[in-house]
């Protein structure tokens, strides 16, 4: 794979926010023992703006982020574009929110080019991709300001000192929140692909869109239309090489219909299983479609279909 720094890049980003704080409705501030915090929506409003750099910073800037016109039933729903010629690492070694962070009652998923940098997670030995970085970035989804125990946490896995780290935050439900999960749409499909042991090598560009799920009135309704809007609305173009014979058998186990869960509102899915998500079936997460389009010899295969009365039930449209 070509060598790119996830952090150096994801900093670019994040200096630019700065640079906005007002015009973005985001709060810079230091953190006790080191550090600077962007509070995008916990104990301020927030914005599209900010939840379009959420994204890219998850992304470690290998992505083009757009927010673009869409429709549920009717109803004008923005729809999150996300466009990458890199989609492993910027998807799997950055924005896959695979590190729980916990100190007492403060506990977030952190996400973004942090990972790469710490590379402790088993799926950088799938897809053979980790960093060195004298600066680190990382993005949680938490309605908590990170302590100084998981910045410490953070600084010691990736190998930098306290003040060398940056860490942006949303709640699911907030504007900034909901956007950077809603751009999750690529991320779905490959995490799928890894978990069923394809060469993730042969896939070398994608393009994904969802829509942009209306702001709810708590975190636990948040997770709800989140999710619905990847698991119902998600559509994502893989452009890859090689055989069409894998393509056709694994093409059908990719969206989130090869599910035994799928066919409800993720909100009635997750109170079945009394709120844990480890109970719920993992081959649920990912895309309601998902297009193989093989580069080498023009083939299309096309799986799952988009699902608007469910998004429509989910949003309350």
């Amino acid at each position: 794979m070509t060598t790119i720094s996830l952090n150096r890049r994801a900093l670019v980003i994040v200096e630019s926010l700065v640079s906005r704080a007002n015009e973005a409705r985001v709060a810079v501030s230091e953190l006790e023992g080191g550090g600077r915090f962007i509070d995008c929506g916990i104990d301020i409003k927030g914005s599209l703006a900010a939840g379009l750099d959420l994204a890219r910073v998850c992304l470690g800037g290998l992505a083009q982020i757009d927010l673009v016109p869409g429709e549920v039933r009717g109803a004008a729903i923005p729809t999150v574009s996300v466009m990458t010629d890199h989609p492993v690492q910027a998807c799997l070694a950055a924005q896959y929110a695979g590190w729980a962070l916990k100190d007492g009652k403060v506990f977030a998923m952190g996400s973004g080019p942090m990972r790469a940098a710490a590379g402790t997670e088993s799926i950088y030995d799938v897809i053979g991709f980790r960093e060195d970085a004298e600066s680190i970035v990382g993005v949680l989804e938490t309605r908590k300001r990170p302590t100084p125990a998981i910045v410490a946490k953070i600084a010691a896995a990736c190998r930098v000192e306290p003040s060398k780290v940056t860490l942006m935050a949303a709640p699911t439900a907030s504007l900034a929140g909901g956007l950077q999960i809603a751009a999750r749409s690529v991320e779905t499909a490959l995490h799928k692909l890894a978990e069923l042991k394809f060469d993730l090598s042969r896939v070398v560009s994608a393009h994904g869109s969802a829509p942009l799920p209306p702001v709810s009135e708590n975190d636990l309704a948040a997770i709800g239309r989140t999710n619905d809007a990847i698991l119902y609305g998600a559509r994502v173009v893989l452009y890859l090489t090689g055989d069409d014979a894998s393509l056709a058998q694994v093409g059908p186990r990719i969206p989130s219909s090869a599910s035994r869960d799928f066919g409800e509102p993720f909100a009635t899915i997750f109170a079945r299983y009394g709120h844990d998500f480890y109970k719920v079936d993992p081959l649920l997460f990912s895309p309601v479609q998902v297009v193989l389009q093989n580069i080498d010899t023009g083939t299309t295969l096309v799986s799952g279909r988009p699902e608007p009365d469910i998004l429509a039930r989910s949003f309350g449209v």
